[in-house]
């Protein structure tokens, strides 16, 4: 929004956290942002039609739940390729998933088009990133 983008949502099922984000946005005067109340794993139908879609947090949180995760997950790639236009972007920063854990379970309706950079760690002598990101590219 800072950098002059105009067609904003944000989205969140909690309606707390959509009124603490509401309030965030009046502070920092960014007006082109929409916030809406949405559960990603069934969206209403005006949810769609979007370039790009950004991710920090939510595909990890459904990835936790105790209740059929793997189910879930199923779902929420599912919503993505419907609110995504074709050839549309999703990024995601995963703090539970590897790029091939996740290149695996966006395979279906989805390209890796490029690894972020993100930070490294080093233990026991080997290598390895506390973060992935990544960016796709709908089929």
């Amino acid at each position: 929004a800072k950098s002059g983008y105009m067609n904003l949502t944000g989205i969140d099922y909690s309606p707390s956290a959509i009124q603490l984000s509401e309030k965030v946005r009046e502070k920092e005067g960014m007006s082109n942002i929409k916030l809406k109340v949405e559960d990603f794993l069934a969206p209403s139908a005006e949810l769609s039609g979007f370039d790009i879609c950004i991710d920090k947090g939510t595909f990890d949180a459904i990835s936790l739940d105790p209740n059929d995760a793997a189910g879930k997950r199923k779902l929420y790639v599912g919503s993505l390729g419907r609110v995504l236009k074709p050839e549309g972007f999703f990024l995601i920063t995963s703090c539970n998933w590897t790029k091939e854990e996740l290149l695996n379970e966006f395979r279906e309706g989805f390209e890796i088009l490029e690894e972020l950079p993100t930070p490294k760690f080093c233990f026991g002598g080997r290598i390895g990133n506390s973060v992935t990101a990544l960016v796709f590219q709908r089929k």
